[in-house]
């Protein structure tokens, strides 16, 4: 790495926005690990570094990928239907989890004397001429983009796009009403199940995406849940209640997506049985969630949205895309039943 002072001439490196200075150390408080980040040292995510005695973010701008994308494919299935997101990312991770299927970039540190930066108002450009309706932060951690996000999205929300997360759902209250007062519109958080799922395999606090679920809708964001099963480690009746639970508790709107697993990174077990996301979504339904959802299985009836109140078909999906849309002003054309859904502007 260079110098200090050659680094902090590169254009992906800006100094953070949340942290505090104890003494020698700075204090990240991006998310919930809030690192103790001696002098010329990275935190957890290898995206933070202390340099004299202030924190600085080295992936502002640094772009890792970027294409468009079906909305759907997040998965979101009640906000912006049919749509399609500029969805771009940077390196790194603050989950270490090793079934991940963007491995390639969530276990890649980033190299900011060789970032690809581009800058907020080229992002929103290339939506504009791709023919996208929103941004999409995906494919590694967003919340790891903060301080490229908080200028990206005013930037994005003044040219008419929408603005969305993929999440793990660890970031800060701070961190995260901060993004909702700079116009982030949905966001999607993957659980991993129960807590002692977060703490063997990502040393996180299951308590903290929970919380995060419940602010993000006390804000006003679009919410999504995705659990993705994996075979032997959470599949069982118990992990599942326990998501269904949960969910139902802070809203059974709330769209619940039980994802097939296959394999990729450290984890060789075989792909989900669909027969265990099937009972997953039949047993959330019973329950009380109103929008339970199946992903990673092209073509199956759980990809469409029903009618929590006479069960007709209200969106048909196939692939991650629309092939009939039958609500009328966000109502069941059946029984009248509004449906909480977010619909182009």
């Amino acid at each position: 790495m260079s110098s200090e002072s050659g680094l902090l001439q590169q254009p992906t490196v800006r100094e953070g926005l949340l942290y505090e200075k104890k003494e020698d150390i700075v204090v990240c408080n991006l998310c919930e690990r809030r690192c103790h980040i001696a002098a010329n040292r990275n935190g957890f995510c290898k995206t933070r570094i202390n340099y004299s005695n202030k924190l600085y973010t080295i992936v502002y701008g640094d772009i890792s990928a970027i294409n468009s994308r079906p909305i759907e494919i997040k998965p979101f299935f009640h906000f912006y239907p049919g749509s399609s997101a500029l969805t771009l990312s940077t390196w790194s991770c603050n989950f270490p989890c090793p079934w991940c299927q963007n491995f390639h970039l969530s276990n890649r540190p980033p190299a900011p004397n060789f970032g690809n930066f581009i800058a907020p108002e080229d992002i929103v450009k290339r939506a504009g001429s791709a023919g996208d309706e929103g941004i999409c932060i995906s494919f590694n951690e967003p919340t790891l983009l903060f301080e490229y996000c908080l200028d990206l999205f005013p930037l994005s929300r003044e040219h008419g796009l929408c603005n969305c997360f993929v999440s793990n759902g660890y970031m800060t209250l701070e961190a995260l009403r901060m993004l909702k007062d700079n116009r982030l519109d949905a966001i999607k958080i993957d659980v991993k199940e129960n807590d002692e799922v977060y703490k063997n395999y990502c040393s996180a606090d299951s308590e903290v995406v929970w919380r995060n679920i419940r602010e993000a809708k006390r804000l006003g964001m679009h919410v999504e849940v995705v659990n993705l099963i994996i075979n032997g480690l959470n599949d069982t009746t118990d992990c599942i209640d326990e998501v269904i639970q949960r969910c139902r508790e802070i809203d059974p709107s709330i769209p619940l997506h039980f994802t097939r697993y296959f394999p990729a990174h450290q984890f060789s077990s075989p792909a989900t049985d669909v027969e265990v996301l099937e009972k997953a979504c039949s047993t959330a339904k019973e329950g009380g969630i109103k929008f339970p959802y199946i992903g990673n299985v092209p073509g199956h009836d759980f990809e469409n949205t029903y009618c929590p109140s006479c069960g007709e078909v209200l969106i048909e999906r196939l692939n991650h895309r629309i092939v009939a849309f039958r609500l009328k002003d966000k109502r069941c054309p059946t029984c009248g039943e509004s449906i909480p859904i977010v619909t182009k502007r």
